[in-house]
């Protein structure tokens, strides 16, 4: 697919409408795409490449958008094989073309790929420029969002700044679907852990008082409206804040009946007025759907079976996920049920205090095999520490 999206940048990359597994553990029911350019200036200029699983529908846009022009430069912004897959094969094909790197990069290059660039890579500090015509390309480091060697490039003639995997989202470029939902679950499972390195690169952007008319991501759509929108969707993301004001019930229940429980809970707090609940089997929901629910929203409930002397299965593996990535900020409450072992309450309670900044509900909601009226005080009283 060859689209302009500005003066004379064109898009060049390719949607993965077969791929299940993003990264080979987020599912991705809507493909996605690999976002790559062409600068077609007086030394046209390639920004990034694509996966192998596409190399030979992205060469034939490449040589589409190029005509009989061969380009000056392909700029590695990041080098995950997603998006520097198609490098050998490029490279092979314009054996001229210069590699535009970052030390990190160009050292990186060899641990994935046994090639002999000879005097072709080009190393790059930060902040420094390459001229190319009417096009002068800025490149600005922002190491750890997601990967050491990141860094995103400024285009000051069409104002376009190329963000690697910032302001990315699942999905095809075919498909019209949620921005926010899809962006926010990619963002907190795939750079939800490098928080500060994303404030430190929003600040970065701010203080270099770039004009900025569109957004060029390596997944998603291209953005070229409401631009204030999506950087303060991102200052609030990468900052721990809550995006809302609401209530996450996430569920390990291996017979129902502590989602049965839960259920009672979402309504007690719909009684009080809690207008945001989202209940989430985790044995049933992709765990970045979870993942990405929980931060959204200011309070966690963690209802879960007891289990093998700790707690059951899809909560161990969620609240893993949660601490891996830096879970922080939120009010959390703890609902177990423990049959004939307490012990799901010790263990979640073990997980929340690695978290940093959480506030623990004093009261936690313990009932043996169903949820009974008797235990309705307690709920209840949980409830109303929620509120």
């Amino acid at each position: 697919m060859n689209t302009k999206i500005s003066g004379s940048v064109v898009y060049i990359g390719v949607d993965d409408k077969y791929v299940q597994l993003f990264e080979s553990q987020y599912k991705v029911e809507n493909g996605v795409s690999y976002n790559s350019y062409l600068i077609n200036d007086d030394r046209p200029v390639i920004m990034d490449t694509v996966d192998s699983r596409e190399t030979y529908r992205w060469l034939e846009n490449l040589e589409n958008a190029l005509g009989d022009r061969k380009p000056e430069y392909l700029v590695l912004q990041h080098i995950e094989p997603d998006h520097s897959g198609s490098l050998i094969a490029v490279a092979e094909k314009y054996l001229d073309m210069k590699i535009v790197g970052n030390a990190k990069t160009l050292q990186m290059i060899s641990q994935f790929y046994d090639y002999d660039f000879g005097k072709r890579l080009v190393t790059v500090k930060d902040g420094d420029t390459i001229r190319t015509g009417d096009h002068t390309l800025q490149f600005l480091f922002a190491p750890m969002v997601h990967w050491p060697e990141v860094m995103v490039t400024y285009d000051s003639a069409d104002k376009v700044l190329y963000t690697a995997d910032a302001f990315g989202k699942f999905g095809t470029l075919d498909i019209q679907d949620d921005w926010d939902a899809e962006a926010r679950r990619y963002y907190f499972n795939i750079l939800g852990k490098y928080g500060a390195q994303v404030q430190s690169l929003l600040k970065k952007i701010a203080a270099a008082n770039l004009d900025i008319n569109t957004i060029a991501p390596l997944h998603g759509p291209v953005l070229n409206s409401q631009l204030e929108r999506y950087i303060s969707k991102y200052n609030v993301w990468s900052s721990y804040e809550a995006e809302e004001k609401g209530v996450t019930i996430a569920v390990a229940s291996i017979h129902g009946n502590t989602m049965a429980a839960a259920n009672k809970i979402a309504d007690t707090l719909k009684a009080k007025g809690v207008q945001n609940i989202n209940v989430i089997d985790l044995a049933h929901t992709d765990l970045s759907e979870a993942v990405s629910s929980a931060f959204r929203y200011d309070r966690l409930v963690l209802a879960a079976a007891s289990f093998d002397g700790g707690v059951f299965t899809p909560m161990e593996d969620f609240l893993n996920r949660l601490v891996g990535k830096g879970y922080k900020k939120r009010k959390i409450a703890i609902v177990e049920n423990t049959s004939f072992a307490p012990c799901a309450a010790r263990t979640m309670k073990a997980a929340v205090e690695k978290m940093k900044d959480i506030t623990l509900c004093d009261t936690v909601v313990s009932f043996k095999s169903t949820l009974k009226d008797s235990d309705m005080p307690n709920v209840e009283k949980l409830a109303a520490e929620l509120v």
